[in-house]
């Protein structure tokens, strides 16, 4: 197994997982945290699971969103029948991936299967997936099949990676090694047998009942803590002298509730009840205030620590970049409306 300083040497500059950091990654099952015992998985708590995730971010950027992303697709297992989930997750190093966009369509076949066609952008660890899970647009003959409302039905798919092409073109200037990519399938045939819908489980454990708004909210805020952690590691080795110990300490105190929303979630769905719309726009109000806070605060840091911090090459421009590039994620962006943007 790789050390904490062994990961962070293979990721420093890298464009993509290295193999070695890929073998660590299912010698240790990072990506079946949340895959069912059953099906061969470590079936974590919601709690122990976050421990984990904050861990990656903090060990490194790429590293952390990769797992938390893959492992987050391998939930998915839980929306499978017991049958195709099993089949699936006896190979130890099944790995999904993909996108939440609805991206193309499924047109519907005679024999209960689907002709799968489209693009989906942003399927972060695309170069190591086994498989691909994507939303389309139910069609007939062409034409969208709606609901009783008139809403157009979605489906998700779970689709081998031979089928799907992979399209390289992350750009961005963090996340580096995320393998963040566009993928396209063309005229694929699926079996309704490997098609889900995220609030439907075969499973029934507590964690198939976490809101999957709420599920997202702290698994990514587990993130930005971590990769503020980082940061802050890297910045007291720059400039010794000045004391962060109020950012530690803060951060401390907002991983210490985030934990605690998550033993409160778990409490709550073990006696039988609901997380109320409520309480999950509250978990939701509290992330984006965070995020804005924390991304202030780095910056403020950032400007403390001189030229050096800028060069390119050095860890400190890494964990900044791979910060605010997953900070541009739209889970946590306030309204434009809601801003002064007068100085």
């Amino acid at each position: 197994m790789l050390s904490l300083k062994d990961i962070r040497q293979k990721l420093h500059g890298a464009s993509v997982i290295p193999d070695e950091v890929l073998q660590h990654i299912h010698e240790g099952k990072f990506l079946t945290i949340w895959v069912p015992q059953k099906y061969g998985g470590l079936g974590c708590r919601f709690e122990d699971g976050l421990k984990a995730l904050f861990g990656w971010a903090a060990t490194d950027g790429s590293f952390g969103w990769m797992l938390t992303l893959c492992a987050g697709a391998n939930y998915f297992s839980r929306n499978l029948t017991p049958e195709i989930a099993q089949s699936l997750f006896t190979h130890s190093q099944t790995c999904f991936g993909g996108s939440g966009m609805i991206g193309g369509t499924a047109e519907r076949q005679n024999n209960n299967a689907y002709l799968i066609n489209g693009s989906w952008n942003f399927a972060t660890g695309a170069p190591h997936l086994t498989h691909f899970t994507l939303n389309a647009v139910i069609t007939e003959n062409g034409q969208p099949v709606t609901d009783k409302n008139g809403n157009e039905i979605i489906r998700s798919f779970v689709i081998p990676k031979k089928y799907a092409e992979i399209i390289p073109n992350w750009k961005s200037i963090g996340m580096k090694a995320s393998g963040t990519y566009s993928f396209i399938i063309k005229n694929t045939i699926v079996s309704e047998d490997f098609s889900f819908v995220y609030d439907t489980f075969f499973t029934n454990d507590i964690l198939d009942s976490i809101p999957f708004r709420t599920f997202a909210d702290l698994t990514l805020l587990v993130n930005y803590l971590g990769m503020a952690s980082h940061f802050m590691e890297e910045a007291q080795t720059i400039r010794p002298e000045i004391s962060f110990k109020s950012f530690d300490k803060s951060l401390e105190k907002h991983l210490e509730n985030v934990l605690s929303l998550a033993r409160e979630i778990e409490n709550i769905l073990g006696d039988h009840k609901e997380i109320s719309e409520d309480k999950q726009n509250e978990i939701h109000k509290y992330g984006v205030e965070l995020v804005q806070k924390l991304s202030c605060r780095i910056l403020t840091v950032y400007t403390q620590l001189g030229i050096r911090a800028t060069d390119r090459n050095s860890a400190i421009y890494q964990i900044f970049c791979d910060y605010f590039t997953a900070a541009m994620h739209s889970n946590f962006r306030p309204s434009a409306d809601e801003q002064n943007f007068s100085f």
